[in-house]
This record gives structure tokens, sequence and C-alpha cells, in this order.
């Protein structure tokens, strides 16, 4: 039988035995366990998208946790989250920051300076069919050129034999494919300062484009521009660009960058700003319930124990992989064994007390640990026994869990379903899908002529067989435990009733 402990313990029964020290250790075994079976690497993942799953956090808070993040961390800390921000921004808002070097053009005098490679990248162009399509570095030059022929025409250098004078380039423009691109930007380097400063070549750069000729040189740029300069139009793109990104596309790019005590110091920041919002009652979704247990424990303890958490609490499934996987079957059977000793432990939701009644911040969170680990086990042993719906149906009984039968995957009869079997949608779905497949058993049927008659009787009767096998365990419940309000299925019913268990239990441990 599987206990889900879902009635609440008589809290004056509280006695503390052999048997809760027992169930205490073998958690222990099973952390060890489950770090055998998933990378820190891959659990620090989770982490992040767990956190980034919340739906709750608004623009304005989103903006300031990641701003004060960056400000709080300065030039000591810049350079891996700061760089991974100003990446996401070249690739999703490459014209906002495009606008900010637009308006200080005069620093890419020493980009170019020097390097071929730069120069050639900006300032070339290229002719198909078509026609001309100049290149934005190309396009600005040429611009700049005529409109300031008086001051910078002897500095175009050409590869024809002679140069082309305004006159000429002033009827065919095309004629400044002639000019040799490199040695021009370096005259242009070395006595046109008022290019560089320019209109034309300030909204050749405007667009962001730039940026991806060499990444590595604009991010040095703009963390200067953070962090030494402050510069107040660099914070406000980035503030704007806080508003405007999805919470989980920021946690997803942002976070994974962080050192572990950096991560401490955002996750409690946003334990801060949700806290007044934060309620067990109708979780709806693991990862709003593992913050709403970070909010509730604060973040105590090894960054280890909240990656723990998390991986017990919101990736039940993704563990289950893994442990299935041909790799680590000695890990699964190690699990197999400490699941079962576990289970075998005698007691009711009276022998959790002890572990309910610990006060302390630090004692909490293990308490949690243990609440998080056997809610796990659960899941576990939900997901393996649990194969047919009859074994469901124990488990609701078992446990005073009211059910009804949805009758989603109900056989249907020869003339059709009934009026109480299904809803109008559902059935005219239904008939249709019949049809269609009384049609194509038509056409099958016509194809395989050359078969005897009673090859074609095995192969009616081997298909509806595996139709009947795959029915007979396919089921669906409306359960009282969300009040019939929902259909759960054998394949969402583990994480369903994993969650319920979980949010109980934290309730008794915060109220109680």
């Amino acid at each position: 039988m599987i206990d889900l402990f879902l009635s609440e313990p008589n809290w004056n029964d509280a006695v503390e035995d052999d048997s809760t020290r027992f169930r205490i250790s073998l958690f222990n075994n099973l952390e060890t366990v489950i770090w055998s079976t998933v990378g820190r690497a891959e659990a620090r993942l989770w982490l992040c998208n767990a956190v980034g799953g919340l739906s709750s956090v608004s623009f304005l808070e989103q903006r300031d946790l990641f701003r004060n993040l960056l400000r709080t961390q300065g030039l000591k800390h810049s350079s891996a989250l700061a760089s991974q921000l100003l990446h996401l921004m070249f690739d999703t808002w490459p014209q906002e920051l495009g606008s900010v070097l637009a308006n200080r053009s005069r620093v890419l005098e020493k980009f170019f300076e020097g390097n071929p490679k730069r120069v050639l990248a900006w300032f070339s162009y290229s002719s198909s069919g078509d026609g001309l399509e100049q290149g934005k570095g190309f396009r600005a030059l040429s611009q700049f050129a005529f409109i300031n022929r008086d001051i910078c025409w002897e500095e175009l250098e050409w590869k024809g034999k002679h140069g082309q004078s305004p006159a000429v380039v002033a009827t065919k423009p095309h004629y400044f494919l002639d000019l040799d691109i490199q040695r021009t930007v370096e005259n242009f380097l070395e006595n046109v300062p008022e290019f560089w400063s320019s209109d034309e070549f300030a909204e050749s750069v405007k667009d962001g484009d730039i940026f991806h000729i060499d990444r590595s040189f604009f991010v040095l740029y703009f963390v200067d521009l953070m962090y030494k300069e402050d510069l107040k139009d660099v914070w406000d793109v980035i503030n704007e660009f806080f508003m405007r990104q999805p919470f989980s596309s920021l946690c997803g790019h942002l976070l994974i960058t962080l050192d572990d005590q950096d991560l401490c110091y955002f996750l409690e920041s946003l334990c801060k700003s949700l806290g007044p919002r934060m309620e067990l009652h109708h979780v709806n979704d693991v990862s709003h319930l593992f913050v709403i247990v970070l909010f509730k424990c604060g973040v105590y303890g090894s960054i280890d124990q909240l990656l723990l958490l998390n991986a017990v609490i919101t990736r039940g499934r993704q563990l289950l992989r893994l442990l299935r996987d041909e790799e680590n079957r000695d890990l699964q059977e190690k699990i197999n064994e400490i699941v079962s000793k576990i289970s075998e432990i005698p007691g009711n939701a009276n022998s959790w007390i002890p572990i309910f009644k610990n006060r302390s911040k630090k004692k909490t969170i293990e308490a949690i640990k243990c609440l998080s680990l056997q809610a796990w086990v659960l899941y576990y042993r939900l997901s393996q026994e649990c194969q047919t719906p009859e074994s469901w149906e124990s488990v609701f009984t078992n446990n005073q869990i009211g059910f009804r039968n949805s009758n989603k995957h109900a056989l249907l009869d020869e003339d059709g379903p009934s009026e109480e079997d299904c809803s109008s949608f559902d059935c005219s779905s239904s008939v249709r899908v019949k049809n269609r497949r009384k049609k194509r058993a038509r056409k099958k049927k016509r194809r395989t002529y050359d078969c005897n008659e009673d090859d074609e009787e095995l192969l009616h009767f081997d298909s509806a067989s595996k139709k009947l096998v795959f029915l007979s365990n396919t089921r669906s419940w409306l359960l009282s435990t969300d009040g019939y309000t929902s259909v759960w299925s054998s394949v969402n019913l583990p994480e369903y009733l994993h969650r319920q268990c979980l949010s109980r239990w934290m309730i008794w441990l915060f109220e109680k």
C-alpha cells in the first residue's frame, strides 16, 4: 500500500523514536545517490529554469532584481554577468546599444586603427546582377567624401592609374567602386578626424550590425561605460531591456553565469520582492511551490541544499529518466533498495511530527529536505508501481481520495457513444474519427485482397486486441483533492499527487 500521508497528524502525539532517525539516515543515503545521478551543472540549470518559471514577477520587479544584481557586483564581478547580458542584447536589442554607440562614434577610430580585417569587414562592398549593393560603412564613406569633397577628396585612394574627379563621380556614382578601401580608410584615420564623428558614419553604426565584427571589443567597451563611466544612457537602455524581456529568458541566460554567492543573493532578493504574495494554498505549479519553500525557509545552508530541493521538488520526471538510463542501472538498484526500506518503515502522519516541530531556520530547511525527499519517494513509487487503473484506484481508496471516472477513454459500443458517456463535442469528434477508421479499414481490406479469410480475421483480431489492451490500461479520473475540477490520467497523476502531498505537508510545517 502507498500511503500519501494526507491526513493531518495529531499534534499532541509527538514521539521521536528509532524509526524517525532511521528514516532520516535513509534520506541522507538517497541524497547521495541522487547527487551521483545528477551533475551539479545540470542541477544549477534546473534551479535557474525553476526560478524563471515564475509568472508572478512583474516587469518592474524583474528590472530591479537584475539591475541591482549588476550594480551590486560592480567591477570586481562584472565580467561574467555583464558580458552575458551584452551578448544577449547584441542578439535581441542591437539597435538600442547601436544608438548609444552612434552618439560616441569617434571611439571607433581605435576600433579600426591598425586592423585591416575590421576595415574590410565594415567598409567593403559587393556588386550583384541587380546593381550595386553597398555595405553600410562604404555607403557612409562615399556619402561623406562627396559632401565634404573640399576637405577629404585628396585622401581617396583609387585602384586605377588615375583618380576620379567629383564632377565625374557626381554623374557616375558607381565609380566609387574603384576605391582602394583599405588605403582610403587608413588615410581617413590619419587625416580626416571629422569623418568619425560625422552624421553619415554615426548613422551607419546605429542599427548595431557592427557589433558582429568583434563582439569582444564591444563587450569590454560597454562594460567600461557601465562601471567606469557609469553612463546614464547605457543604464537607461539596460533598464528598458530588463522591462521588456520575459522573466524566463532573463533567468535562463543570466543566472547560469552567477557564482554560488551571487546566485544566493539573487534568490534572497527575489524572496524579499515576492514575499507578501507567496501563498502555499492553491499551488498550481512546482516552480511556484519551490520558491514558496525558498521564501519560507530563507536561503540558509549551502547552495547544494537548494539545488537538491529544487531537483526533487520540480524535476521528478527528469530524475526518473536519468535513473532509467542504461548507464545508471546500478544507481537505480540502489534507489530501489532505499525506497523499499523507506516504504517498510511503519507509521502514519503522526510519525512525522518530530520533523514538523523543528522551529529554528537551520532545522526548518532540514525538515523541508526530509519532506521533499519523502515526496519524491512517493513520486517514484507511484510511477513504478501504478501501471493499471485498478492500482491507481487502490491508491485513491486507501488514502480517502474521492474519485470519479471521467470516461474520457471509455470503449465505444457498436452503435456509438451514448449521451451519458461524453459531451456533444467529444461525441461528434469520436464519430468522425470512427468513420475515418472504417474508411481506412475498407481501403486496407481492398489492398489485401490476396490474403485468405483466416489471415484477415487474424489481422483484425490483433488490431482489436492491441486497442483493447491500450484502452484497458488507460483511464482518467476526477479527484476530490481539487474539487473534481480537473481530469487526471496515469501520465500526470504522479506529478499531481507529488505536488498535493508536498504542499499539504508544507502547510502543516509552516502553520503548525
